[in-house]
């Protein structure tokens, strides 16, 4: 599998598949090589966020301005299963490596283009980051804390990690059709806007799916349900999207009285008070501490958590029961902590290669199996066209 990307979308797609047993060589500018490696600002060489997308994969750093440098990529394509890329729309195809030239030379290849708004259109040339996506797609406009009535980002890259799902998903879709006979080589297209919008859109756009209901009345959407609350000692998050777990809310709080009120009866009279439910309920709220009403809201089977910070992410007893948190050594790095894999095959388990490889720290072993000899790899050396 042949890697083009830099940043997240792509990255982070690709190493969802080399956890999974996939030869992943990453091809990066020399000199820098992709963007969030920030080997200036970092000791080991590279930064988490680097390590986090870029586990398990080989590393050759490759001018592609350099004719030398764009053959050696032909020359990968020749061999490959998959190709994944996410330059701007038209820059691949200026260097003769896009979709049409890799089917060209390798007619079963899965190449997959990763944009922002799409390959054309009237946002395909802007620059674009997650953030801007979920403006685009409702992420912002949804994200409102009724408490706090400003629109906000989701505080982590949402539509950029959508994206990569869905490229692992359907590089692998491709892969099957292709095994059953259905399909050779295809050309994938994947951008952003349309994953963040597809995986907005089965909540944040059911009151907007069913065209019959458009003039009916509001139903609340699952995210005004959602709840952070204040406690006498921190923070909690519960989940009542029921009559019934709304009862058990007031009855763990000691508020039996509410369950009567005529107000949140029902669910239509609930809907018609939200704010009046929302203030009173918060208010009980501040005056428990924390471990003591969250016992009491699983006793009632309400869905209920604490709002962890990253540092009790470590120690929470569910993820260190489960082994969801891998520690591992890197040479220059030192220790290095992660997110196992979360997909867990029972009969075709493959063990992730924990590494994260230095900027062209497999030029020689790549090229070695693509025919180029010693002597031909120091002169690509010498020319710059290898990093």
């Amino acid at each position: 599998m042949i890697e083009l990307c830099q940043i997240v979308s792509g990255p982070f797609a690709c190493m969802q598949l080399a956890d999974q047993g996939a030869e992943v060589i990453k091809v990066e500018a020399p000199g820098g090589g992709d963007l969030i490696r920030l080997a200036a600002l970092s000791p080991g060489g590279f930064s988490g966020l680097f390590a986090n997308c870029n586990r398990g994969k080989k590393s050759v750093a490759i001018d592609l301005r350099a004719t030398a440098g764009r053959d050696i990529v032909r020359a990968l394509f020749a061999t490959a299963d998959v190709v994944v890329q996410n330059y701007r729309p038209g820059a691949v195809e200026r260097l003769g490596l896009g979709a049409d030239a890799a089917l060209e030379i390798n007619p079963d290849v899965i190449y997959v283009s990763i944009t922002g708004y799409g390959a054309t259109g009237p946002y395909a040339d802007r620059k674009v980051y997650d953030p801007v996506i979920q403006g685009v797609t409702g992420f912002v406009a949804t994200q409102l804390n009724p408490q706090i009535p400003f629109n906000d980002v989701v505080r982590n890259i949402v539509c950029d990690k959508a994206t990569s799902l869905t490229v692992a998903q359907a590089v692998t879709a491709a892969l099957l059709a292709r095994e059953r006979g259905r399909a050779r080589g295809q050309h994938i297209e994947v951008s952003m806007l349309e994953a963040g919008l597809a995986f907005f859109w089965p909540d944040g756009m059911m009151n907007r799916t069913m065209l019959i209901d458009v003039d009916g009345p509001s139903k609340p959407t699952l995210g005004q349900v959602m709840s952070v609350t204040n406690t006498a000692d921190g923070q909690l998050v519960y989940f009542a999207n029921t009559q019934d777990d709304l009862f058990g809310v007031m009855r763990a709080l000691g508020r039996q009285d509410l369950v009567g009120d005529p107000r949140f009866s029902t669910m239509g009279e609930r809907v018609k008070h939200l704010g009046e439910l929302g203030e009173l309920l918060a208010a009980e709220f501040e005056q428990q501490p924390t471990a003591q009403v969250l016992d009491r809201l699983i006793a009632e089977q309400v869905a209920a958590g604490p709002v962890n910070g990253l540092d009790d992410l470590l120690i929470d007893p569910q993820i260190c029961h489960n082994g969801s948190i891998v520690e591992w050594e890197h040479p220059t790095a030192g220790t290095i902590r992660q997110a196992a894999p979360p997909a867990r095959f029972s009969e075709t388990a493959s063990e992730p290669t924990m590494h994260v490889p230095a900027l062209g720290e497999h030029n020689e072993q790549v090229l070695a199996g693509l025919g180029y000899d010693a002597e031909r790899i120091g002169v690509l050396r010498e020319s710059r066209v290898l990093g």
